[in-house]
């Protein structure tokens, strides 16, 4: 009878070597022959066990992945385990037991940076701000030069509302780090925030980092196409020299972000007229009709067009956020023209009809409402967006016939019963922005959180009284209630992160105030 030579600790040792090695170098498969060699003569060796379940969690198999985890601690817990464990209950999305691995582990070793680094990242997560910032800061005593913790502390106290100490931390990143494209974008919303914009705008070219694809993946890959970019100076253009076009070349302009992005800068396309003989902007579909009868009925040479067009009429480009860095933008310089967007006549006049033949409303003050933004489960979308119930006060306000102009991604924003009561809506007959402005375009003023149609209202004329987060957006600035973008926007800013009862309180009285005098 043949009997099996053993393997000894050192021959075991050499092969989990051989599967770490295989492991960093993506050979999963190599991997598992190895630890399952290991396994096959050792059945509680911890390093082939960890390594099984990271096969695991890389194909997808989560459960399995957990389950090889926690054999692996119950025969000898190791913080590096705890780290690994940590990750597979993140992907299950369990959170509070993601934070008492970290924390397990860093009872075995209260020195391990990434067990600081993680938790605090989980933390911050999870909205405990002052809780991440406490980890954070233990991360950079161990590690003072991390420029991801430097980053994610100073984006803690952005949200705080201390953007000194925000942009030191960002600043200190991008120093340690000028591959931080996430630094560099988030000193840039500082800077922004500060109204500091001619420091901010070269930061600002970096905010693709944040960007995101329809299907939520991020899209860090900068938007441009094959033609020379333009900063703002009269371009030449030696193509069209030869092809009898105008001095001053055709400049292509590139949609990004939403649509709220697009209202705001689309006042920059007629500046950008000035310069060049053509200008087209490849306009999102929603934002066409709207876009056509506004502006391009105005300036004829402003050219609107569907997706990325042949590049060969064109003779630069310029990203559409680019443009108010390629003006040289300041905050005296902004161009806020009272109103650049408009109704269509016709069918503004077809919703006045409407709305006068309802009864007992046609001598109140009309106002347009909207309590959440789109992208639904996203941070910033938590963060802004109010539960319609929490309305339910303000629109008691009889003197006010209260109009939704509320579009919903997600049937919990919908207006439940009571709300809706209280509310004419006919946001399902609008089919495009063109049709919500010819709501608008009867309304004496707008309340909403700071979303697209609130851009809209702004860039109309209309008054608009924006429900605005703590420590919120940069195009909002800090310490303001007025907007140097839009003359005719007022914001109501939480004074406590998270409080909308006092907004809304404050909204309730200027209403009251408001309406008091209109009726005088």
């Amino acid at each position: 009878m043949r009997v099996s030579p053993t393997i000894h600790a050192d021959d075991t040792s050499s092969l989990h070597d051989q599967a770490m090695a295989a492991y960093q170098a993506g050979r999963l498969d190599a991997v598992q022959m190895l630890a399952d060699r290991i396994l096959g003569q050792d059945g509680e060796h911890v390093g082939a066990i960890h390594l099984r379940g990271l096969l695991a969690l890389a194909s997808g198999h989560t459960q399995s992945a957990r389950r090889w985890l926690e054999c692996a601690i119950q025969i000898r817990p190791e913080p590096i385990l705890y780290n690994t464990l940590y990750a597979i209950q993140l992907k299950l999305g369990d959170f509070p037991g993601a934070v008492d691995s970290l924390r397990q582990g860093l009872t075995l070793q209260p020195d391990f940076v990434a067990l600081h680094y993680n938790l605090a990242l989980t933390l911050q997560h999870l909205d405990k701000l002052d809780e991440a910032a406490i980890s954070y800061r233990r991360t950079l005593e161990i590690e003072p030069d991390h420029s991801a913790a430097h980053n994610n502390l100073g984006r803690i106290y952005a949200d705080l509302g201390a953007l000194e100490d925000a942009e030191r931390h960002y600043r200190r990143a991008v120093e340690l780090s000028s591959a931080n494209l996430v630094a560099r974008n988030n000193l840039a919303m500082a800077l922004l925030a500060s109204g500091r914009y001619e420091e901010a705008w070269p930061y600002f070219e970096d905010r693709w980092v944040s960007s995101k694809l329809p299907d939520g993946r991020p899209a860090q890959v900068p938007v441009q196409v094959a033609l020379p970019r333009w900063s703002g100076e009269a371009p030449q253009a030696p193509l069209a020299a030869r092809s009898g076009r105008a001095r001053g070349g055709r400049l292509l302009v590139l949609n990004e972000q939403g649509y709220g992005d697009s209202l705001q800068f689309v006042r920059y396309l007629p500046m950008a007229l000035a310069h060049c003989s053509e200008v087209g902007y490849v306009c999102p579909r929603p934002l066409r009709r709207l876009y056509e009868q506004s502006l391009c009925a105005r300036w004829p040479g402003l050219v609107l067009l569907d997706g990325v067009p042949d590049v060969s009429r064109w003779d630069h480009y310029c990203p559409l956020m680019s443009l108010p860095m390629a003006f040289q933008t300041r905050l005296p310089t902004i161009p806020a023209a009272l109103a650049y967007l408009h109704a269509d006549a016709q069918l503004a006049a077809q919703w006045r009809a409407r709305l006068e033949a309802l009864p007992d409303t046609r001598h109140l003050p009309r106002v347009g409402v909207v309590w959440a933004g789109g992208h639904s489960g996203t941070a910033l979308d938590r963060l802004r967006s109010l539960p319609v119930g929490q309305l339910v006060p303000l629109l008691a306000q009889r003197q006010v016939h209260w109009i939704s102009l509320q579009k919903n991604d997600d049937p919990a924003k919908l207006a439940e019963a009571v709300s809706h009561a209280r509310l004419t809506d006919w946001t399902d007959q609008l089919s495009d922005f063109a049709d919500t402005a010819a709501l608008i375009d009867n309304l004496d003023l707008v309340i909403s959180v700071d979303t697209s149609v609130a851009h809209l209202a702004a860039a109309m004329g209309k008054p608009v009284w924006l429900l605005n987060r703590f420590a919120g957006c940069w195009r909002w600035l800090r310490g303001r209630d007025d907007s140097p973008w839009y003359p005719g926007l007022r914001l109501f800013t939480q004074t406590q992160r998270g409080d909308w009862d006092n907004v809304l309180e404050r909204v309730a009285a200027a209403l009251r105030q408001r309406f008091q005098t209109l009726a005088e």
